[in-house]
């Protein structure tokens, strides 16, 4: 029951949230506007749209349209410099988890001297502290998968030794989080699952991990119940707006846990997998690990916490034995991932061998290895090795 919570972010939700823009008090008066390489979000007009609200705002802008699905270092320097060369004093993220991860850390190294790598605590990264904070940071969510919204976490990938590791610190909490479900209707059927279940095991990790506490429960359990009910919907219907809406408020709260929590290994072992397959959607990963994941804790860490998430996501577990409740979790985890027509993903689907996953094992165990210290149970390198064999078959 000792807890510390602190969440110093500001949060727009709802429909035409977006507009609050124009209106709420700026952080400074140039940004750099962080956007994927993709094409959506000039496409859809979204870019536009965000330019527009800050000029009327008083703000001028510089976009950066250069983040990968997987973030990395390189890009994060350029950017950095680009914020410093500009003289922009704020910076915001416009589009999925990737590049408002990629804002935060680009607001860190615009403010800091030396490499991005120089701050981080895992692999080979130097630890040092961040000293100079960071550039105010808006964050504009157009997808309903990563949380990063209502946490201080952001992960990037070192291309050259394929480690990919979160960072973050109290200066990486955004200023103003702007959710606007209405933003979220033209995601992709896969995408909107993907994401959903990687808001999904944001809460179940944060529920389980052995720094879960009464706050960030009570946002886990509401996340994992919306999104059972709610992504099945959103996946089939993605012109359903309270589905997209309800979805959209589950990955918020479990950003919520995330600050108030932390991931479990399960999270190690994707960013592995998609370290060295960064075309691998992290949120499908995550699906491809999940039930060999659980499934191995089943009865090696306490059942209530099972039962609990179970009950949440509409099983009656009360009906069933009591050495039987605990499983129910996998059962509604597989309702789950059917419903949302994710039942075949396969790794050797993105060019992961059996072959390499003892490689991949040692990555997640060396990059990402304080994760496996929140575990309720400690994971040895062979049942790492293990949970890996069973996901791959």
């Amino acid at each position: 029951m000792t807890f510390t919570y602190f969440m110093p972010t500001s949060i727009c939700f709802g429909s035409g949230a977006l507009d609050e823009l124009g209106r709420v008090p700026l952080p400074g008066k140039k940004a750099l506007v962080v956007i994927s390489a993709g094409t959506s979000m000039r496409k859809l007009g979204y870019l536009s749209r965000v330019e527009a609200l800050l000029h009327k705002n008083g703000a001028e802008t510089v976009v950066y349209d250069k983040i990968q699905p997987n973030p990395t270092k390189s890009s994060v320097m350029e950017a950095a410099a680009i914020a410093r060369a500009e003289q922009c004093d704020f910076v915001v993220g416009l589009g999925g988890g990737s590049s408002i991860d990629a804002a935060k850390s680009i607001a860190v190294m615009a403010k800091n001297p030396g490499d991005y790598w120089d701050y981080i605590a895992g692999g080979s990264g130097g630890g040092k502290p961040v000293t100079e904070g960071a550039l105010p940071i808006i964050a504009i969510t157009t997808t309903a998968g990563t949380g990063t919204e209502a946490d201080p976490w952001t992960v990037i990938t070192k291309e050259d030794t394929n480690e990919k590791i979160g960072f973050g610190n109290k200066h990486t909490f955004p200023y103003l989080s702007i959710v606007d479900p209405d933003l979220m209707m033209s995601v992709p059927r896969a995408l909107t699952a993907y994401q959903g279940f990687d808001a999904f095991f944001h809460a179940a990790e944060g529920f389980i991990a052995t720094i879960a506490n009464p706050m960030g429960d009570l946002f886990a359990l509401k996340s994992i119940e919306l999104l059972a009910r709610w992504l099945p919907v959103a996946v089939k219907d993605g012109s359903n707006k309270e589905a997209r809406a309800q979805v959209a408020l589950a990955n918020t709260l479990s950003g919520l846990v995330e600050t108030a929590s932390c991931c479990t290994s399960e999270h190690s072992l994707e960013h592995a997998m998609s370290a060295f397959h960064p075309k691998l959607e992290h949120g499908a990963g995550l699906i491809m690990l999940c039930r060999a994941y659980f499934g191995f804790f089943l009865g090696k860490i306490p059942g209530e916490l099972y039962e609990a998430m179970a009950k949440a996501m509409g099983e009656d577990v009360e009906a069933l034995p009591k050495d039987k409740r605990a499983a129910a979790f996998l059962t509604a985890l597989e309702k789950m991932i059917k419903a949302c027509g994710m039942e075949s993903l396969k790794m050797s689907d993105y060019g992961i061998t059996r072959g390499e996953l003892p490689a991949l094992a040692r990555n997640a165990r060396e990059t990402m290895g304080g994760l496996f210290e929140l575990d309720r149970y400690k994971l040895s390198f062979e049942e790492t090795v293990e949970i890996y064999e069973k996901a791959f078959a």
